[in-house]
């Protein structure tokens, strides 16, 4: 009895220190997701264009996206989307979960940093919900690559999302038909200590935590604009 007394004491004991780790990594994320913006935007020929990223409501940034196949492939994600708030610019990140799959013969395992810009109301009322299907319920086109780029389709004119892809130094846009954008209430507990949905936080049930001052610096350094 005193060695399952002492066992359980010491699980109990260790709950602080399993969050802490939990909040460390959330908040390592945050900062791999603030470099690969950083690193992208910082690239001109090889960035998100700069009169589509002033246009969109919000970015999503998924550093080292997995997509893993034996047989049967899938993906798997979690990273952040920021929205700009309403004559504040760009409000707290919220953290969310990117998780798709495919069938076929594949063997292999890959990485990849996923970036998608939310381009307007719609788009955004698709995260407010707890889970959508990127090119299901919400429509989706690869994104064009350069600075100076400009939306040259009407796919791109009317998607409620444009995604992007960097994998081994190749930044592209990409299909993400087919996956799956859910809210992260775990992660969203790591950084504010409340299990908040996406919707809680991007409707201003939080404030913007210490650790995501680095990426909302640079969200704002490249496009300043603030929502209506």
């Amino acid at each position: 009895m005193r060695r399952i007394t002492f066992t359980l004491t010491s699980l109990l004991a260790a709950l602080p220190l399993l969050a802490a780790v939990d909040a460390k990594k959330t908040e390592e994320r945050l900062q791999d997701s603030a470099s690969l913006f950083q690193e992208i935007m910082e690239t001109p020929d090889r960035s998100i264009p700069q009169d589509l990223l002033n246009k969109a409501s919000c970015v999503v940034l998924v550093p080292g996206m997995k997509k893993g196949a034996l047989l049967v492939g899938g993906k798997y994600g979690k990273g952040f989307v920021v929205c700009r708030a309403p004559q504040q610019g760009w409000g707290p990140p919220a953290a969310i979960r990117v998780e798709g799959g495919s069938f076929g013969f594949q063997v292999g395992f890959s990485s990849s940093d996923v970036v998608l810009l939310i381009m307007n109301e719609r788009g955004m009322k698709r995260l407010m919900t707890s889970k959508f299907t990127i090119g299901g319920e919400a429509t989706v086109a690869a994104g064009p690559v350069g600075r100076d780029a400009t939306a040259q389709t009407d796919a791109m004119m009317t998607a409620e999302i444009l995604s992007w892809s960097r994998s081994h130094g190749v930044f592209a846009g990409v299909s993400l038909d087919g996956s799956t954008l859910r809210t992260d209430v775990d992660e969203n507990e790591a950084l504010y200590q409340k299990r908040l949905t996406t919707r809680d936080v991007l409707m201003g049930g939080a404030a913007a935590p210490a650790s995501a001052r680095s990426l909302l610096d640079l969200l704002t350094k490249f496009s300043m604009r603030k929502s209506n």
